[in-house]
């Protein structure tokens, strides 16, 4: 997926654990952990919102763009 999630970056940085992070962000351990792991289809504001809050950083230190490789891509 070409959008990479760095929370665990931030995480490390505040020297905060993924439980801690979801219980003051105030969603489940279960579900920081799909969007931690870029299992997520979307993310609500709000919750990027909190987690901004929490972690006292920017969406652009969670969140960054990356191309997708298609050098293995089928095609002529």
């Amino acid at each position: 997926m070409p959008i990479a999630v760095d929370i665990d970056v931030m995480l490390a940085r505040r020297k905060m654990s993924v439980g801690e992070l979801a219980d003051r962000v105030g969603i489940t351990p279960a579900n920081l952990a799909v969007l931690k792991n870029g299992r997520a289809k979307a993310v609500r504001f709000a919750t990027l919102a909190a987690l901004c809050e929490v972690l006292s950083c920017q969406p652009g230190d969670l969140l960054r763009w990356e191309a997708e490789d298609t050098a293995g891509a089928a095609g002529g």
